[in-house]
C-alpha cells in the first residue's frame, strides 16, 4: 500500500494534501530525522545520537521516507559496507515547512 493510499483509506484525509504530507513526515522521529540532514548530518549514528531514537525506529522512518523520495541513500565506505542519507529535492523543498515549526515551537511550544 502506498503512502499516499494510507490516508485516503484511514479516511482521515479524503485525498487532502496536508494529510497526505503527514503520513509521509508526520511523526517526530521523521521531523527530526530531516531536520539533521537539513543541518549537514547524514551519517546513520550521528542521526541517532542527535535525535535520540530508537535504533529500529530510526531503521524504520530511514526506509519509509527514502522509500517516499524524500531521503536518498548514499555508499561512503565499501568496506565495510557504510551509507549515509541525503535529502531529495523533495526532501529540501521541506526546509521552509522545518523553519516554520521550529519558530511555533520557540515561540508557543517552550
Amino acid at each position: 500500500m502506498s503512502l499516499k493510499s494510507k490516508s485516503i483509506e484511514a479516511g482521515g484525509g479524503r485525498g487532502c494534501p496536508i494529510a497526505a504530507a503527514l503520513d509521509v513526515v508526520g511523526d517526530r522521529w521523521s521531523l527530526l530525522v530531516l531536520r539533521d540532514l537539513s543541518r549537514g548530518v547524514h551519517r546513520f549514528n550521528d542521526i541517532q545520537a542527535r535525535t535520540g531514537a530508537p535504533r529500529d525506529r530510526l531503521v524504520t522512518r530511514l526506509r519509509e521516507l527514502e522509500e517516499a523520495g524524500v531521503i536518498t541513500r548514499r555508499r561512503y565506505c565499501e568496506h565495510p559496507p557504510r551509507d549515509e542519507y541525503v535529502l531529495t529535492e523533495a526532501g529540501k523543498a521541506l526546509a521552509p515547512v522545518l523553519r516554520e515549526l521550529e519558530t511555533w515551537g520557540e515561540n508557543h511550544a517552550f
